[in-house]
């Protein structure tokens, strides 16, 4: 997985090169410290999925193209099979996996999302946009406004993101969910 952390990095660095744009400039306009954003940059830290997404929206290109290097290219219809999205673990509290990478000019970006059970509280996290979370498997628990929300198998939560917001999976089990970020 490193690997592929190394390669993110990588194409970003390139691009905010090629797009002649200084670290500062690019860890102002995704609300991290410039020391933050370089750490992503050099592979030394993970990226959040929520910041390659405001990356993406910065450069106005698909995330797509951070995560695989490639252009998508279907525009009426893409099929994704079950397991076969683009497997995005950009924070250790969860996993993503992308279904649509391949489909151009996206109004939002779903995820299959899988949260792994942890002793500790979650870190909070806000990115721009709305997101709609349904719950596939096991129970989650929704931090957002200062409210604890728990969520079962068949429930969805729909929110503002702009607010700090953070899920943990409960009972000991992961929690799997469908995540759609507008």
């Amino acid at each position: 997985m490193q690997e592929k952390i190394v390669e993110i990095a990588n194409r970003i660095r390139e691009l905010r090169e090629l797009s002649d744009v200084s670290p500062e400039e690019l860890a102002a306009a995704i609300g991290v410290s410039v020391d933050t954003y370089l750490k992503y940059e050099t592979a030394k830290t993970d990226i959040p999925a929520s910041e390659l997404l405001e990356i993406a929206n910065f450069y106005k290109v698909d995330m797509s193209l951070l995560l695989t290097g490639e252009e998508p290219r279907m525009n009426v219809f893409t099929v994704t099979r079950s397991g076969k999205g683009v497997n995005v673990e950009r924070r250790s509290q969860y996993k993503y996996q992308n279904l649509a990478e391949k489909f151009i000019h996206k109004k939002i970006e779903p995820f299959i999302v899988t949260a792994e059970p942890k002793e500790t509280e979650p870190s909070l996290h806000s990115h721009p946009g709305q997101e709609f979370n349904y719950i596939l498997e096991g129970s989650l628990k929704i931090y957002i406004h200062n409210n604890e929300i728990i969520l079962e198998e068949g429930d969805s939560i729909y929110f503002d993101s702009n607010y700090p917001h953070a899920m943990k999976a409960l009972n000991g089990k992961p929690a799997k969910f469908l995540a759609i970020i507008a």
